[in-house]
């Protein structure tokens, strides 16, 4: 699986047989391991006890790459306006859009969230869209042919720049499901029914597929970009060949930023191998701006929406490239969301953190959250360059069942399938953007309604947290909260 986004200067036998023991899973539950405290490794930030938690660079960022980072966060915060506007730098959004910024959706660069009630702001999530059928793409096995949905493409926008119809609005209900654990604790699952309202260009085909998704935090993306991709492939098993009932499979998109097939890492369903390509889909589909990746000004306006796609752009010869976006702002974008930094553990050496870590390797939890890599040694990218790291995923597809299904297929992944979710700086959500949710679609209030949630391949761990002894479970979500 290529890696052409990478400078990899290769492991030496030494440094593989290094990176082989320091990765090797915890048999030791007494102590925190060493350089635990430190899930980003060099790049770690100290934790800051504010909503800027998961707004630090690097801590290994080099001084004179601090003013790029900053510049890239201008940008990831800049609120676009519609064209023509005499503000240059920031025109051209929309005429159909999700929303202004990319801050607006990643609420302080964590999660954004579903709305709590029909007045409440949705600009943080969004229903992705497509329809069965389509062309195959060569070169990737297992791959589910979709379509855009030929009238609101493959996200509803449901904001709009005046003058012009939005799309829909978001609907979403919500169903109460108790649930009691042992010891008498019960626990309420909310359970989300999602619609299109109000379409204003005709009814959606009958067989559109429906996916909500709300932003994910962008902490250690840039070390999640350089684990290797062989080391994430060795840990997949798809036929589940070791009996364990665990059969990570790994994801294969096509990469527009290189033309051809890539390992998937970014994205609920890893539907994009890279952060330049991540931020441009986001770029073009959720404000409708131009990238050097996606030229179209128009963004996800379909050829139905005939408005929309004679609007005027804010490409103008001889600014920005031509482009909303260009090839240097998509840079410093990229820079910036590369090197924001995770934070450091708290209270690892606490003695109930200590039995809710062996509490999750003796459960199953570490089969799909996989604690530790050692990211590639890079020639061009010193913060992200050999560095261990804690992030807890495998980066790979895992069927979570039916109560987590969206039945909307992305590349070779299946509507039942997701990527594990890093868990660093899992719990610092609520205290970043004010609200604590978790899952693709935020539907769980609490690290326990997030557990609950788990089946498929899940299904064992699940209801072996639900038939634990209540001090188990509360060591388990202890550990979860230090990360």
């Amino acid at each position: 699986m290529g890696e052409p986004h990478l400078s990899v200067i290769p492991r030496s036998a030494a440094e593989a047989d290094r990176v082989a023991a320091v990765t090797a899973p915890a048999t030791d539950f007494t102590a925190p391991e060493p350089f635990e405290q430190h899930p980003g490794g060099a790049a770690t930030t100290r934790y800051v006890p504010t909503a800027d938690a998961f707004s630090q660079f690097s801590e290994n960022l080099a001084f004179e790459d601090e003013l790029d980072f900053k510049v890239g966060n201008g940008i990831f915060r800049k609120l676009w306006i519609g064209a023509p506007s005499s503000t240059k730098g920031s025109d051209g959004l929309g005429p159909l859009y999700n929303a202004r910024s990319c801050q607006n959706c990643h609420i302080k660069d964590g999660r954004g969230h579903m709305p709590d009630g029909p007045d409440d702001s949705r600009v943080s999530a969004f229903l992705r869209l497509s329809v069965p059928g389509g062309a195959d793409v060569p070169g990737i096995p297992d791959y589910i042919p979709t379509s855009p949905e030929p009238v609101y493409g493959g996200q509803l926008q449901d904001l709009s720049l005046a003058g012009y119809l939005a799309e829909a609005r978001m609907g979403v209900s919500w169903r109460e499901i108790p649930v009691t654990l042992s010891g008498g604790e019960e626990v309420t699952l909310r359970a989300p029914d999602y619609s299109i309202d109000d379409p204003a260009y005709g009814a959606p085909r009958d067989d559109v597929m429906i996916s909500p998704r709300v932003a994910p935090q962008m902490i250690g993306l840039g070390l999640l970009e350089a684990v290797p991709a062989a080391d994430i492939l060795a840990a997949a098993d798809p036929d589940d060949a070791d009996g364990d009932g665990i059969s990570g499979r790994a994801q294969i998109v096509w990469s527009s930023e290189f033309d051809q097939p890539m390992l998937g890492r970014f994205g609920h369903k890893a539907g994009n191998a890279t952060i330049f390509e991540q931020s441009a889909s986001a770029f073009s589909g959720d404000m409708g701006l131009s990238t050097p990746l996606f030229p179209d000004p128009s963004g996800e306006c379909s050829a139905a929406q005939t408005a929309c796609r004679s609007a005027p752009a804010g490409q103008e010869d001889g600014i920005r490239d031509g482009l909303e976006v260009d090839r240097e702002s998509m840079d410093l974008v990229s820079f910036y969301s590369r090197n924001l930094a995770v934070p450091e553990r708290r209270n690892l050496d606490d003695p109930q953190v200590l039995r809710g870590k062996q509490i999750a390797y003796e459960t199953g939890c570490t089969s799909c959250h996989r604690p530790k890599f050692v990211t590639h040694r890079l020639a061009d990218r010193d913060p992200q360059s050999f560095q261990l790291i804690w992030p807890y995923t495998d980066l790979l597809l895992h069927d979570m069942g039916e109560g987590l299904a969206d039945h909307r297929p992305e590349s070779r992944a299946t509507g039942r399938e997701w990527r594990t979710a890093p868990l660093w700086g899992i719990s610092l959500n609520g205290q970043v953007t004010g609200v604590e949710n978790y899952l693709h679609d935020g539907r769980a209030r609490s690290l326990t309604e997030a557990i609950l949630w788990h089946g498929g391949e899940a299904q064992a761990a699940r209801d072996a947290v639900v038939a634990m002894p209540p001090e188990d479970r509360a060591a388990l979500i202890a550990w979860l909260e230090s990360l």
